[in-house]
């Protein structure tokens, strides 16, 4: 069998030799719409950037993952911190925010001092 990767029947080869207008043909409705809106200046600012150097930090969260962004690493801000993301093939026609969660998850532990009543009884100490 041949494990070369294929998007909606395109091989990477052939996904980077196409135009944006033209790989946009081939994503759903929302990202499509994106893309043929045009590109923001920030996202204009980060392909940019992106051509010189592999690695940097970004706060564009609403960049859809195209063909030319393969193989890059992209630092993308959470709120708080920048999580690393290195860009594969499977990432294709995503956003990069999808991969930057910004909730963490709650984890509860026993109650606090006051939280309950049999909690008010019990020494501090």
């Amino acid at each position: 069998m041949d494990d070369e990767f294929t998007y909606r029947g395109k091989t990477m080869a052939e996904l980077k030799e196409l135009s944006l207008n033209e790989f946009a043909e081939f994503l759903p409705s929302r990202q499509r719409r994106t893309l043929l809106r045009g590109l923001t200046d920030q996202q204009k600012r980060l392909l940019q950037k992106l051509e010189k150097k592999n690695d940097i930090k970004t706060h564009c969260r609403d960049m859809i993952i195209i063909p030319a962004l393969i193989g890059k690493t992209i630092r993308i801000h959470t709120g708080k911190e920048f999580v690393r993301l290195t860009l594969s093939e499977e990432t294709l026609g995503h956003y990069l925010g999808e991969y930057a969660l910004t909730r963490k998850m709650v984890s509860h532990s026993s109650p606090g001092v006051g939280a309950t009543r049999s909690s008010s009884s019990v020494s501090v100490r």
